[in-house]
């Protein structure tokens, strides 16, 4: 699996995106074993941050260097070709899982999981539920995450121009950022809001980009501060993990004073990306890249690499992932979830998508291999220029 796994890139980014994904399929299988090895449990955040950070850092190499070689136009194309593709992923996936999920209802005699993924409206009056499917209006549960990220990426034309000076683009994500947090302004759907809403993380996604855009003298400034930022990542992820001892363990509920334990399990929302979600998140990310250097062995090692590799074709794992989940629930609750069919099914998931990934990566590297290669052009002589 090792040879199939690029590494002219920062695997980290690989590695950690993975993980994120293989979160997001246990995640959504209720009552699933597995859920405490997964993210969620370190903090009030999850893998939805981790994803969405690691596509803004992604995307700050990717767009940034379209816009540094040939400028403003030909960057936000690029981006706008990258929307597109992602719309058409999910339409076919919006599609497939209403199919997947109608049929089970009929096969099962169980109406419940038409109410449970939100897609009656569509098997009621199909005729408009299309057009605000067509529209982003009409999110099935599990289908919410494409959305948020194609309309992140819409933004993200918007602030082209601010990417080639990060603490400005900081800034004004940030600016929004706060404005939807007091505001409380966010899009609509057919049936309500946006489960996530774009507005509030999109500054999420631009903080990923300005970190992987940052200047060397900006990141050299920052190094000189590394103590306070090392201290302040820790109580980051010390208060993170009492948030998530309140939520999950009703002895240390049980110890807060009730006004204070009732507002961090009530008002820490994930929908605006609060920012009790959003410092804990940070926290952890810096806390990763003093402890995981670039290039770091155990990457590639014969544990992470399903990880490692799945996260290099993350687009691909994820669509998989979706159905995987219902499939796993659909199991545990017309078959059998005892601990080994548990275990079995997230076995099994990983390795299904593990080898997709691996199918990928074998076709990419067949068809470069089989690519001429390019003349590259020696750079002209400036010698004597002003």
């Amino acid at each position: 699996m090792r040879h199939l796994i690029r590494q002219n890139r920062d695997i980290r980014v690989d590695f950690f995106r993975g993980f994120a994904l293989y979160c997001i399929f246990i995640g959504h299988i209720a009552d699933h074993v597995l859920w405490v090895a997964t993210i969620q449990v370190l903090g009030p955040s999850d893998a939805t941050e981790t994803f969405i950070f690691l596509a803004g850092y992604s995307a700050a190499f990717a767009y940034g260097r379209a816009l540094d070689r040939n400028g403003l136009a030909y960057a936000a194309v690029a981006v706008g070709l990258r929307i597109w593709q992602l719309y058409i992923v999910h339409v076919f996936m919006f599609l497939a899982f209403v199919a997947q999920v109608s049929w089970s209802a009929n096969r099962f005699a169980n109406p419940a999981y038409v109410d449970e993924q939100n897609v009656g409206a569509f098997l009621e009056t199909p005729y408009e539920a299309v057009l605000d499917a067509l529209t982003l209006r009409f999110q099935p549960a599990f289908m919410d995450i494409l959305p948020l990220y194609i309309v992140i990426l819409l933004l993200l034309i918007l602030f082209l121009p601010l990417v080639r000076r990060p603490l400005w683009l900081i800034g004004v994500s940030g600016a929004l950022y706060v404005a939807v947090r007091l505001t409380g302004i966010t899009l609509k759907t057919a049936t309500g809001d946006w489960f996530f809403n774009p507005l509030a993380w999109q500054f999420l996604f631009m903080i990923g980009v300005a970190m992987g855009r940052l200047p060397d003298e900006e990141r050299a400034r920052l190094l000189r501060h590394r103590r306070t930022l090392l201290a302040l990542s820790i109580l980051g992820v010390l208060c993170g993990g009492a948030i998530s001892a309140v939520w999950r363990i009703p002895a240390a509920y049980a110890l807060l004073p009730e006004p204070v334990a009732l507002a961090i399990y009530t008002r820490i929302d994930k929908s605006s990306l609060h920012p009790a979600r959003l410092l804990h998140f940070l926290s952890m990310a810096y806390l990763a890249t003093r402890i995981v250097r670039p290039g770091a062995a155990w990457l590639t090692s014969p544990p992470a690499q399903p990880f490692t590799l799945t996260g290099q074709h993350g687009l691909a794992v994820f669509s998989l992932g979706v159905f995987l989940s219902f499939l796993g629930r659909l199991i545990m609750q017309e078959f059998d979830a005892s601990l080994p069919t548990q275990f079995a099914i997230a076995a099994g998931g990983l390795t299904l998508m593990v080898a997709l990934a691996a199918t990928q990566a074998w076709y990419d590297g067949k068809g470069a291999a089989k690519r001429p290669a390019l003349a590259t052009p020696s750079p002209p002589d400036t010698r004597g220029a002003s």
